[in-house]
C-alpha cells in the first residue's frame, strides 16, 4: 500500500498544530478536537504514518487544517512575508557595492559546488538520526570530531542495529561506497535555479519558479514545503497561495537549501540576492523559512566578492532579516554561543536544549541558527565548518551542503579544499533534473559563471 510522504491531511494536522504554537497563533481548542476524534500525533521522523486513517478523519483533518490557517497570529506585525514590508522593519537594508563587484571567477564557483556537494554527502547518512547516535557512531570510528566521511567499518554492530543508516544513503554515501556525487535534493535546487535562470534571468517571478519546476523538477524529488506548494500547482493554486494552503512546512528550510544561486549571480550585491530569494522562497514558504533563504542568500552574496570573512558575511545576513523575528533570535543567539565556548559540543547542545523539543529537525530556525554557529566557531574554515554543522544534528546533509557551500567559496578556489573532501567526488553529480545527469562541478561552475556575469 502507498503511504505518500509529506501530504496525507491526517500526517499534516500534528504539524500543523506545531507551527501554530510557533507563530503566535492559539491551536489549543482545534488540537482538542483532533484529539477526542483519535487524531494522532505528526509522524516524529517519517514523512507519513504507517496506517491509513478513517475516510471520516481524512475529512476531518482537511477542515481542521483550513480553521488553522483562518487562526489570528500575534507576530503578524514582526514577521511579513510581503518583501515591502519586510524592508520597512529592517534598518540596515543593505546596498550594493559601488562600483559592482566583479563576478567571481569560475574556479571560485567550483570551489562553492564542490563544497556543497562535500558538506552535503558528509552529512547523508545520518540524517534523521538523533545527535547522541551521530556522536557514539562517529566516536566509534576514530571520526569525531568529524575529519572525514562516515564509514560503517568498524562500528560496533549494536550501534548499527540501534541506528541504522539512512536507508537510500548508506550504499552511496558511506567513505567505502561513495563513487561521485549521488543525487540530493540539496543539489537540485541549485540545478532547478540555474536553468531558472538561463531561461528567465534575475527578473524571473514565482510563476516562473512554479512553471519551471512543473516542467522539470520530479515531484519524487521534492519533500515537505515543496511537495505541498507541487501539489497545490496540480490542483489548480496559484503562487503565493502555494505556500499557505495545508502547508504545515511553510518555515522548514526547503527555502533555504535553494538560495545559494540567488547570492553567487549577485556578487556584492546582498540586497539583490536577498530579493531574488525572496520570489523563489515565497512559492513554498513564509516568514522565518522565506527570511531564511533571504539570510543565505545575501550571505553568499557578500562572500562572493572575496574580500569578506565569515564574521562580516554573516553579518550583512542578517540585516534582510526583520530584527524581530524568531530567525534573527535564533541566530544571533547562536552565533554569541560560538564566541563564547571553545568547546562546540557545548554550542550544539545548548542549541538543542533551546530548539529541539519545540521544533522538527527540519525547521528552518534551528538549522539556520547551527549554521551560523558552525560557521562562526570554525571562523570559517572548511573542514571545520562542515563538521561542526553536520555533527550538530538536525537537517544534517542540509546543514552540510548550504556550510560546505559558503566556507568553500571562501577560499577561492578548490585547490584549497582537501583532497579527501572532493576527489571521491570524481567531478560527477547524478541528478534526475533537466540534462544535467553526470555533469561536472567544472561545468557547473562556467555555467554559474556565466549567469553572474550578465549584466
Amino acid at each position: 500500500m502507498l503511504r505518500l510522504t509529506w501530504v496525507q491531511p491526517e500526517d499534516l494536522v500534528g504539524h500543523e498544530l506545531r507551527q501554530a504554537a510557533l507563530d503566535g497563533r492559539e491551536p489549543t481548542a482545534i488540537a482538542a478536537r483532533w484529539r477526542a476524534a483519535g487524531g494522532r500525533e505528526a509522524p516524529l521522523r517519517a514523512g507519513s504514518s504507517t496506517e491509513p486513517c478513517s475516510r471520516y478523519l481524512r475529512l476531518l483533518a482537511k477542515d481542521l487544517l483550513d480553521e488553522l490557517a483562518d487562526l489570528p497570529s500575534r507576530l503578524e506585525d514582526t514577521e511579513p512575508t510581503d518583501l515591502a514590508k519586510i524592508k520597512t522593519l529592517c534598518p540596515d537594508w543593505p546596498c550594493a557595492e559601488d562600483p559592482p563587484a566583479p563576478a567571481p571567477t569560475p574556479r571560485a564557483f567550483e570551489a562553492a559546488w564542490l563544497g556543497r556537494a562535500a558538506g552535503c554527502l558528509l552529512g547523508k547518512p545520518v540524517e534523521k538520526l538523533p545527535l547522541q547516535a551521530i556522536r557514539a557512531i562517529a566516536q566509534s570510528t576514530g571520526n569525531w570530531p568529524l575529519t572525514t566521511y562516515f564509514t560503517a567499518k568498524g562500528v560496533p554492530q549494536e550501534l548499527l542495529s540501534a541506528h541504522p543508516w539512512n536507508r537510500r544513503s548508506a550504499p552511496t554515501s558511506l567513505a567505502e561506497n561513495i563513487d561521485g556525487m549521488p543525487e540530493d535534493d540539496d543539489l537540485n535546487y541549485p540545478l532547478v535555479n540555474l536553468l531558472l535562470l538561463q531561461r528567465h534571468g534575475r527578473d524571473f517571478t514565482p510563476t516562473d519558479v512554479a512553471k519551471l519546476w512543473l516542467d522539470e523538477l520530479p515531484a519524487g524529488r521534492t519533500f515537505t514545503a515543496e511537495r505541498i506548494a507541487y501539489r497545490n500547482l496540480l490542483t489548480g493554486i496559484e503562487p503565493p497561495h502555494t505556500a499557505r494552503h495545508r502547508n504545515p512546512f511553510r518555515e522548514w528550510i526547503g527555502a533555504l537549501i535553494r538560495a545559494d544561486i540567488h547570492g553567487w549571480s549577485n556578487p556584492g550585491n546582498p540586497a539583490a540576492a536577498a530579493e531574488q530569494a525572496h520570489r523563489d522562497a515565497t512559492l513554498t514558504h513564509t516568514a522565518n523559512g522565506v527570511y531564511a533563504a533571504m539570510f543565505t542568500a545575501a550571505t553568499i552574496a557578500t562572500a562572493t566578492t572575496g574580500t569578506h570573512d565569515i564574521h562580516s558575511c554573516l553579518r550583512t545576513g542578517l540585516t534582510v532579516v526583520p530584527p524581530r523575528s524568531r530567525l534573527a533570535k535564533a541566530i544571533h543567539h547562536a552565533v554569541q554561543l560560538a564566541y563564547e565556548h571553545r568547546d562546540f559540543d557545548t554550542v550544539v547542545d545548548q542549541l538543542h536544549a533551546t530548539y529541539a523539543d519545540t521544533h522538527h529537525w527540519v525547521h528552518a530556525i534551528p538549522n539556520t541558527a547551527l549554521i551560523a554557529a558552525a560557521l562562526t566557531h570554525a571562523n570559517g574554515d572548511f573542514t571545520g565548518s562542515i563538521s561542526r554543522a553536520v555533527g550538530g544534528g538536525w537537517d544534517t546533509d542540509s546543514n552540510g551542503a548550504t556550510t560546505g557551500s559558503i566556507a568553500a567559496l571562501l577560499t577561492g578556489t578548490p585547490t584549497v579544499l582537501p583532497d579527501h573532501w572532493t576527489t571521491p567526488l570524481k567531478n560527477q553529480l547524478a541528478t534526475s533534473v533537466g540534462d544535467f545527469d553526470g555533469i561536472g562541478f567544472d561545468t557547473l561552475a562556467h555555467l554559474t559563471h556565466r549567469e553572474a556575469s550578465r549584466p
